[in-house]
Order: structure tokens, then sequence, then C-alpha cells
């Protein structure tokens, strides 16, 4: 019995090792930050497009969207792509304020502040949190969230 509790015990730290090592050795895409700072650019550049289903395209298909002018979570491209439609009448563009990024293997966030000038001129402050994923070769957005600075 004890041989196959200690077998069992064995076995289990094996696996164990295994499943560590298999993570250890996982691939992780090289970038910087000034890297994942130029996601920003490539997603305010296809607002530019006027073209939501160009702006779809920054975010994983798996992606949660909890936008600025909406309190509807936007978990599906078609719902991301519903929001775009609205959103780029205004014909925004964006200013990154301030930001702080951070790294890991095949992710990131980027965190901060930022501006978006509207067609008439307004200026709408936000705060924001864009995470990314490197998938299929490429950074996506897996989740963004963005929301109007409270008031003074």
């Amino acid at each position: 019995m004890r041989t196959i509790i200690a077998a069992a015990v064995v076995l289990g730290f094996v696996q164990v090792q295994s499943a560590a090592a298999a993570t250890e050795t996982a691939t992780c895409a090289p970038t910087s930050e000034a890297e994942i700072a130029k996601l920003f650019d490539r997603w305010n550049t296809s607002l530019a497009t006027l073209s939501p289903q160009e702006v779809a395209k920054n975010y994983s298909d798996d992606s949660v969207l909890l936008a600025t002018l909406s309190d509807k979570p936007r978990l599906t491209q078609a719902e991301r792509i519903d929001y775009f439609e609205h959103f780029l009448a205004n014909e925004p563009k964006g200013h990154i304020d301030s930001r702080d990024v951070k790294i890991g293997c095949n992710w990131a966030v980027d965190t901060g502040t930022y501006t978006f000038t509207l067609k008439d001129g307004s200026k709408v402050p936000a705060r924001y949190t864009y995470t990314y994923e490197f998938k299929d070769s490429a950074w996506l957005i897996t989740s963004h969230h963005s929301s109007m600075m409270p008031e003074k």
C-alpha cells in the first residue's frame, strides 16, 4: 500500500513539474513600452477611418469593451461594432495625457488618461485601461475600459 501511495505522490510531483516546465518554456513575444504605446496609436488611427469594422479589428474576439459613452458591456465583435458606429459619428481624435505600461509574457497593460477632441471642438477627458495579449502573431486588445473623469 505504501508503494502505491509513494508512486502516486511521485507521479503527481512529476506532473506538476512538467506543467511548470511547460509554463517556463513558453515563448514570449519581445516587446517594449514604446511598442505597447504604439498600439494606442494604431487604435487611434483606426478611429480616423470612421469604419467601426476597422476599429473592431484591434480587439480579440473574446475581448471586453467597457466604453466611455455606453453603460452596456460589449462582449462580441458585433456589439463592439455597434458601439463604434455611434462613437465614430463624433469623429473622435484621441490624445494620451499620461500613461503607465506594464509588460509580461505575451501580455501588456496600458493605463492612464486621455482626451478626445470631437468634431465640434469639444474635449472629453477620460481614464482608460487597455489590456493586450499577443495572439496569432499580433497584439490585440483583450479588454478596454474607459470612463469620463469624475466631476471636480
